[in-house]
């Protein structure tokens, strides 16, 4: 999935039903692959772990939890029964 302004964006499920959109570029390599992550969670977080380098960010603030330096873009999304937007970031 892409925004307006060609951002990739990764969008994930948990158990749980909760849906989470972060940026789909790896901040560690540059590659567009967070999509391809495994999910889990972390101490309760729910996370998103690089296909790439195996870093792990939190799903809900886009933070890496092994350096919170570095972050995902978080993306804002909207449901209803009639359409399905994604907004902006967060």
């Amino acid at each position: 999935m892409r925004l307006a302004d060609g951002t990739e964006v990764a969008v994930f499920k948990d158990r749980a039903g909760a849906v989470y959109a972060v940026g789909n570029r790896d901040p560690f390599s540059g590659a567009d692959v967070i999509s391809d992550g495994i999910t889990g969670s972390r101490g309760g977080v729910p996370v998103v772990t690089s296909p790439m380098r195996e870093q792990v960010f939190d799903l809900r603030t886009g933070i890496c939890l092994d350096d919170p330096r570095v972050s995902l873009p978080v993306v804002v999304l909207r449901w209803s029964a009639a359409e399905r937007r994604v907004g902006g970031r967060y």
